[in-house]
């Protein structure tokens, strides 16, 4: 037989490596039933392999995992564009799909969309908040509500108007990607950064590098449940560090073996108030321009090992929980490539308290003669007149920055001292103010069922009401924070409230109705109150929660040990029977303002 040419060699190599790569394949679709697919590569290959992971161990994946196996859902934006196009709404997994892109369908509770931003530290400029009072207006319903991790939820957003809005959005230099769905949550951080005499570091440039970290790295979305970070500067405003995933917390290191005096920030983990948990402390310190690598390698060892068949069981504090902290602090470091520096051996001050209620009000910044105006937003909405007349005021009489807090208000930052009249008599006349009574300033409501199919009562409609009922009848004079929270998500943190209240549906003969679980005494470590509010009544008809509140508070206002004593620091001192008792026998007529 004669030689084969050169062409005949190559095509027989070509036919002989077809047939190889057809056994592989013939091979890999052999595999196991369960098994997903081949070692995966790119830049969800992280991702992948956790999938593969809890398969070969017997796991099966939840329906979320499935899909994002399929098809990432940052790749869908064209069928975003298709449905906006025939004006439909996102149903099945697409609505799941969607929240990667920002937009919510919020069915039933509203036939629309809710569009979730990313506003890195909470702050924007003026000219950013005309824009998104515009966008309301054009696409929206004409109002946007500021959310418990210092951010803007715009609602009521038609399904033909859903990538109008995202697009106004980013005109202005905003984003919504990855606001919802599997993802790092808005990235807090001190709502003062750069103008607090207080502060140990400026925190805008630290939230700024992780918000573009997050943007830039596609492993950063997918993860086994959302994922919140924030980055506290010590300053006199709390940011609630120690209820998220991942705290920062800046503190001044004077000496010590092995470290150089300055400024560092503790690392916490695992904080996740709606399941009883605080973030611990980890004995890592760690320098300003470590913290974002570091922050991405706790994201992936989460991505790794977080639990990808019960959606229960998934945030990180279960991750810790299950592999223990020194165990999982060793795959941090994996991650990041080296070790972390130990706390051990290091000279550090303690925090200066924060104040809870230091957003409300006039305070002098450290830039002389300049202060920052707090203003008390009823529930955190503000309506599109109300937008553009603040940045208007901001622009006027400031620097044209707006920032907005955890504690769903905002401030006004950079007002000189002449100018500070006249600007509280501008936001006065937009309806809003920078004081309130000691229940108002502290009011703390989520969407509720107004605009959340989760919810299981009117939070924010209650909320008001409440304040109006306890105004006219309790004097309270030091400041009570209040959270409502209408549902298990924890949206509102009723567990770090004074009184924290968790919606429920309550039994009244026949009929259900509107009502909450009630706890009290709650707080978070920035105010030296850190501790999960405890049981106080259960399904309590909202008819009824006004005068059961109102009696907690009388009998507060007649046992506390000083004028001073906090509701925090009263409630801690008494048991739960106790306090029942107290309340149970206040006159509280006799407390009437």
């Amino acid at each position: 037989m004669s030689e084969f040419d050169v062409q005949q060699k190559q095509w027989l190599q070509g036919f002989v490596s077809g047939i190889e790569a057809r056994k592989a394949a013939d091979k890999l679709a052999g595999r196991a039933a369960g098994a997903l697919v081949a070692t995966p590569i790119g830049p969800d290959a992280l991702q992948h392999a956790a999938q593969d992971r809890s398969v070969a161990a017997g796991g099966k994946l939840v329906t979320e995992e499935k899909a994002k196996r399929e098809r990432h859902p940052l790749d869908r934006w064209d069928e975003v564009v298709g449905r906006a196009e025939v004006g439909q709404f996102p149903a099945g997994v697409d609505v799941f799909f969607t929240k990667y892109h920002g937009l919510f369908y919020v069915a039933p509770a509203q036939n629309s969309y809710m569009c979730r931003l990313r506003i890195p530290n909470g702050i924007l400029k003026a000219w950013q908040m005309k824009g998104l009072a515009d966008a309301a207006d054009s696409f929206g319903g004409g109002y946007a509500d500021v959310t418990t991790r210092a951010n803007l939820q715009i609602r009521e957003i038609p399904a033909e108007h859903g990538v109008d809005l995202l697009l106004a959005v980013q005109d202005l230099g905003l984003t919504a990607r990855g606001s919802g769905a599997d993802n790092i949550r808005n990235i807090t951080g001190s709502p003062t950064a750069g103008i607090d005499p207080q502060e140990l570091y400026d925190t805008r440039p630290l939230c700024r590098a992780m918000h573009h970290y997050i943007l830039n790295h596609r492993e950063m979305y997918g993860l086994p449940r959302k994922f919140n970070i924030a980055f506290d500067g010590g300053g006199r405003v709390p940011v609630l560090e120690d209820t998220n995933d991942i705290g920062f917390v800046a503190v001044q290191v004077t000496g010590g073996v092995g470290f150089e005096p300055g400024i560092y920030f503790r690392m916490q983990l695992g904080g996740i108030t709606g399941h009883l948990d605080f973030a611990f402390e980890t004995d890592v310190l760690l320098k300003p321009e470590e913290c974002v690598a570091v922050a991405g390698a706790v994201v992936r060892a989460f991505a790794a090992h977080g639990d990808r068949t019960n959606r229960q069981k998934a945030r990180l504090k279960y991750v810790i929980d299950r592999m223990g902290r020194e165990a999982f602090l060793e795959e941090v470091e994996r991650e990041y490539g080296k070790a972390l520096r130990r706390a051990a051996g290091a000279e550090v001050t303690s925090r200066v308290p924060a104040d809870k209620h230091g957003h409300i009000g006039v305070h002098g910044q450290k830039q002389a003669g300049l202060n920052y105006l707090g203003l008390v937003l009823p529930v955190g909405r503000l309506t599109s007149e109300q937008m553009r007349g603040i940045a208007q005021i901001s622009e006027r009489f400031g620097s044209g920055t707006l920032r907005l807090t955890v504690w769903q208000n905002l401030l006004i930052s950079d007002v000189a001292d002449r100018n500070v009249g006249i600007c509280i008599a501008a936001i006065n006349a937009l309806g809003l103010g920078v004081e309130a009574s000691a229940i108002r300033r502290g009011l703390v409501a989520c969407t509720g069922n107004a605009g959340c199919k989760f919810a299981a009562s009117n939070t924010k409609g209650h909320a008001l009401k409440l304040a109006d009922y306890l105004e006219a009848r309790v004097a309270v004079d030091t400041p009570v924070n209040i959270h409502l929270t209408g549902c298990y998500h924890s949206c509102a943190q009723h567990y770090v409230g004074d009184i924290g209240l968790l919606a429920a549906k309550v039994d009244r003969g026949e009929d259900s109705v509107e009502g909450y679980h009630v706890y009290i005494g709650g707080g978070a470590a920035a105010t030296n109150e850190q501790a999960m509010a405890r049981d106080y009544a259960q399904s309590v008809a909202f008819d009824d929660l006004p005068a059961l509140l109102e009696c907690l508070l009388a009998a507060y206002l007649a046992h506390r040990h000083t004028a001073t004593e906090s509701f925090f620091e009263f409630c801690r001192r008494h048991e739960i029977a106790e306090l029942r008792k107290l309340a149970g026998a206040t006159p509280v007529r006799a407390l009437a303002a």
